[in-house]
């Protein structure tokens, strides 16, 4: 292998020298067909959720909607082997939480410190929806009006309280 020295006098004829030549690309060569949609499986596997505080992130703004996908076997095995969950069980969720939300507002990287930082209403709230996303299929839950004890539904995953 031939080395060569480079120097600001002749980095630009270097430069020139070393770029690649595109390639035509001949009109008769067509790209593959997109593949055709598939049909709608049936199957919901992310669920919209709304915060009862919000996370606050660094530069002070709340975020408060966000999504939770649903958990595969990887996902409740994962945190077995984790160094955090096994000194300290309760940290179980903080990583499982980690793994399934996909989102919280604008931040798409949502990682363990991200869990770390959360009121623990948000927290409950997450734990309680994970369950009944993961083991239940819906985000609905049956609830009682304390003054007239009418029963009825309402999704936990969305909307300010008493709204539909």
């Amino acid at each position: 292998m031939r080395r060569r020295t480079v120097t600001a006098g002749n980095l630009e004829e270097i430069l020139q020298v070393t770029t690649p030549v595109p390639v035509p690309v001949p009109e008769q060569v067509a790209a593959p067909p997109a593949p055709a949609p598939r049909e709608g499986h049936g199957l919901r596997t992310e669920f919209e959720f709304e915060l009862p505080r919000g996370y606050v992130d660094e530069a002070g703004t709340v975020h408060r909607h966000g999504a939770m996908r649903l958990a595969t076997a990887r996902d409740e095995l994962r945190p077995q082997i984790d160094l955090r969950v096994k000194e300290n069980p309760a940290y179980l969720s903080v990583v499982l939480l980690s793994q399934v939300i996909t989102r919280i507002g604008s931040i798409t990287d949502v990682h363990t410190g991200v869990v770390e930082r959360m009121y623990a209403t948000d927290v409950a709230f997450l734990q309680d929806f994970y369950r009944r996303v993961n083991s239940e299929g819906h985000t609905r839950a049956a609830v009682t009006c304390p003054h007239c004890e009418g029963g009825f539904e309402v999704d936990l995953s969305g909307g300010r309280l008493g709204e539909s």
